[in-house]
């Protein structure tokens, strides 16, 4: 029946869009269900750029699943002939007893990642853009660089559909329940079948999930686009994405270089924001204005470590980041579900750089009731010890 499918993904987003397309590629029939357009800005994929590295600070388990990331890219790009990862190299500065220094050392060492130090001379002479204080230690990844998130799941759902896949969107998904033998699905413009369930709902993962509605905390982050001084030091090609520890205040700042809009699109500047989680919000209620006050702080931090960095405001934006408790992702069956249901949330602001892996590993999951993929720090399980 054309309402019968062996798989339904609710949200093609990030990890829904990657997550169509392999399932669609081992011969699955697959649905795909998106609430807004196709890709969109309202959740946490917008923004023509998503950093992506190796020597990973959060949580060295993440490294073998970048190396397949990395990859899976690579593939992504052999498949469509369309370039989505870009080496800028990414610099890293903090001080050494701090998370981000030791973190991308200890992932480094135990995976050999390669990175580079940075002395002070090297800075000014390589990166002359920084201004880093004396007691920060510097480092350099080569091969990190960004991802272009808008294309990517474009690209991912045009070989979905390649492969079979059928993608609905502007459909909102309103409720599912198991029943014996398979799922239903209803939307605001049908109802569905599946064996299998795939939920990649970003910031409405607590409403497709309630139970877990405690354990995910939905922020809005900022992000700005600036009018350098002097932009050609600061373009693409000579100026590298960045990751600063800003032993001042919670969480760090990073950015990228300046991309040409004929080529990356929109917004036009020099992108930077801050990584920590914002204010606590509601997906379906966000406050898209941002105040004087923000737009005030993110200036006078970035202007401490890129002096020419700001001349005046290009554009101002807001996307998601779902949080867990620990800030490690969420992949695993959801309980109760005799592994039928597969769920994808949690990606705590650091998760776009995994969508080629997580869409193989939830199509492992579903396809094969496991993975031969090192997720065992990523399950739900965790979050409901004592």
């Amino acid at each position: 029946m054309a309402n019968e499918f062996d798989v339904i993904v609710i949200g093609v987003g990030s990890m829904g869009s990657a997550a169509c397309y392999q399932l669609a590629s081992r011969g699955e029939s697959v649905l795909g269900l998106e609430q807004f357009s196709i890709p969109h800005d309202q959740g946490s994929h917008a923004g023509q750029s998503r950093i992506i590295r190796k020597a990973y600070f959060e949580h060295a388990d993440y490294v073998p699943l970048l190396e397949r990331a990395y990859d899976n890219w690579k593939h992504l790009e052999a498949i469509t002939g369309s370039q989505v990862y870009f080496p800028t190299g990414l610099l890293y500065a903090g001080k050494p007893d701090e998370l981000l220094i030791k973190g991308v050392k200890h992932s480094s060492k135990k995976y050999n990642v390669p990175i580079e130090s940075v002395s002070k001379q090297e800075l000014e002479k390589r990166f002359p853009q920084f201004q880093v204080p004396d007691d920060y230690e510097v480092l350099f990844e080569p091969d990190a660089g960004f991802v272009t998130p808008e294309r990517a799941v474009t690209l991912y759902v045009e070989q979905a559909i390649k492969a079979g896949a059928t993608i609905h969107s502007n459909e909102q998904t309103r409720s599912w329940k198991q029943n014996k033998g398979s799922i239903e699905v209803v939307t605001n413009k049908g109802t569905y079948v599946c064996k299998k369930l795939v939920i990649t709902a970003g910031a409405w993962t607590g409403k497709m999930l309630p139970e877990l509605s405690t354990r995910l905390q939905v922020t809005r982050q900022v992000i700005a686009w600036l009018n350098p001084k002097g932009q050609e030091q600061f373009e693409l090609g000579n100026f590298p994405c960045w990751l600063i520890d800003d032993h001042t205040q919670a969480g760090m700042y990073y950015g990228f270089p300046i991309l040409s809009t004929d080529k990356f699109g929109a917004p036009e500047g020099l992108k930077v924001a801050h990584h920590y989680p914002g204010l606590p919000t509601h997906a379906d209620s966000v406050d898209r204005k941002v105040s004087a006050e923000e737009e005030q702080t993110i200036v006078q931090s970035i202007s401490k470590f890129l002096p020419n960095g700001y001349e005046s405001m290009s554009v101002l934006k807001t996307c998601l980041y779902t949080n867990t408790p620990d800030e490690n992702f969420i992949i695993d069956f959801v309980p109760g579900s005799n592994k039928n249901v597969i769920m994808a949330a949690g990606f705590s602001g650091h998760g776009f750089k995994f969508v080629s892996v997580v869409g193989e590993i939830v199509a492992d999951l579903s396809s094969m009731g496991s993975t031969q993929l090192p997720i065992e720090f990523l399950a739900l399980s965790r979050l409901f010890r004592a």
